[in-house]
């Protein structure tokens, strides 16, 4: 399970990010609302944590604009505001669940555990465009229903990230700084992937392709003359 960890305070930022990893989820950390919603943005993530008062951009503002975008990932605010009307406002954007600081660790755990459950209930298997089909499950790709294609693990990473926002433009660095943070790979390395996937995508007579724009990245769209 990964998780985006938004939070401006450094201390608690590394305290959470430590405390879940030993939990076994996988997290970024990020510490402004601006680069939260980036994240938050081509990130697949099953949930994010996301504080209220931040640099940038608040939490509130972050949420608004996420859920304009379409993107339904749970988001659970982290707040040292305790008013009724905060936690209403921010529910009524789209929060799944509210902790006021200071909080009991063992209680956001808990919180989490429950709010994946219940994105669980609807997150589809697979993410589809045009005639192809990502399979999350088995990593797979088809087309038209032909025989699925195994993808390696960062092949499906970068599929994932591009169909989860069809017509969104990914840079090389963001593929970099979420598929290969624990590399020194060089960036050209997306390039290779990239290719690899038109190469299997034109195998499936899939009516997806991965467009390059240059000096911005790569985005995904269904064939025009299909």
């Amino acid at each position: 399970m990964k998780l985006l960890i938004a939070e401006d305070e450094k201390d608690l930022n590394s305290a959470l990010c430590a405390i879940l990893r030993h939990s076994g989820y996988t997290t970024d950390a990020v510490f402004d609302g601006r680069e939260a919603l980036s994240y938050a943005l081509v990130g697949g993530y099953d949930g994010i944590i996301l504080d209220v008062m931040m640099p940038e951009m608040d939490g509130m503002e972050v949420l608004k604009k996420l859920r304009s975008e379409g993107i339904s990932t749970p988001v659970l605010f982290l707040t040292a505001r305790s008013a009724v009307d905060d936690r209403i406002q921010g529910l009524d954007l789209g929060a799944d669940d509210y902790l006021t600081k200071p909080f009991d660790m063992g209680e956001l755990l808990a919180r989490i555990r429950a709010m994946i459950r219940r994105k669980a209930d609807f997150t589809p298997a697979a993410l589809k465009l045009g005639n192809t089909s990502l399979d999350r499950a088995s990593l797979s790709l088809t087309a038209d229903g032909r025989e699925p294609l195994r993808l390696s693990a960062k092949e499906f990473q970068i599929l994932e990230m591009l169909l989860s926002s069809p017509g969104r433009v990914i840079s090389a660095d963001t593929f970099m700084d979420r598929i290969w943070s624990d590399t020194d790979a060089e960036s050209d390395v997306v390039w290779v992937y990239i290719s690899n996937l038109r190469k299997k995508l034109k195998s499936l007579d899939s009516t997806v392709e991965i467009l390059s724009t240059r000096g911005l990245g790569y985005s995904v769209r269904e064939k025009k003359d299909v």
